[in-house]
């Protein structure tokens, strides 16, 4: 996996987290209370918690049984980083750019995850994949 710097953005500041698949209901109450408290108004903390937890329950069912969450605040930005251990995902072209088919009943949570948030990137390769969001965080 790449480091384009994005991890330098991580101090000590951040919020994170370790967890599993039996976490995730504590993960999304660990991320709305970081969400919340670096500035992120009620009415967007849903959608942040529905991109967070496609991400997040792909990462550990798809990746590997455990993943790690950071989240921090970047200027104007909430940023959120799901990182699992997985490797040997080979993904054909941008994760979550192409809707799911009409009819599908899965495979639709990079999508909804990259519809909710202000920018997402996917990082690859055979230590694992990152999944880094922004979303904006009205001030004032």
């Amino acid at each position: 996996m790449r480091d384009d710097g994005a991890s330098a953005h991580v101090s000590r500041s951040a919020g994170e987290r370790g967890f599993s698949l039996a976490d995730l209901p504590d993960v999304r109450e660990f991320a709305a209370a970081e969400a919340r408290r670096r500035g992120m108004p009620d009415d967007a903390v849903g959608d942040f918690l529905l991109a967070l937890n496609e991400v997040a329950t792909n990462a550990v069912t798809h990746g590997s049984t455990k993943a790690r969450l950071s989240v921090w605040r970047d200027g104007a930005d909430l940023v959120v980083g799901v990182r699992d251990e997985g490797g040997g995902w080979r993904p054909e072209g941008v994760p979550g750019e192409t809707p799911p088919p009409e009819n599908a009943t899965s495979g639709m949570g990079l999508w909804v995850a990259r519809r909710l948030s202000k920018d997402m990137k996917v990082e690859t390769g055979a230590d694992g994949t990152i999944v880094t969001m922004r979303f904006p965080v009205r001030t004032g």
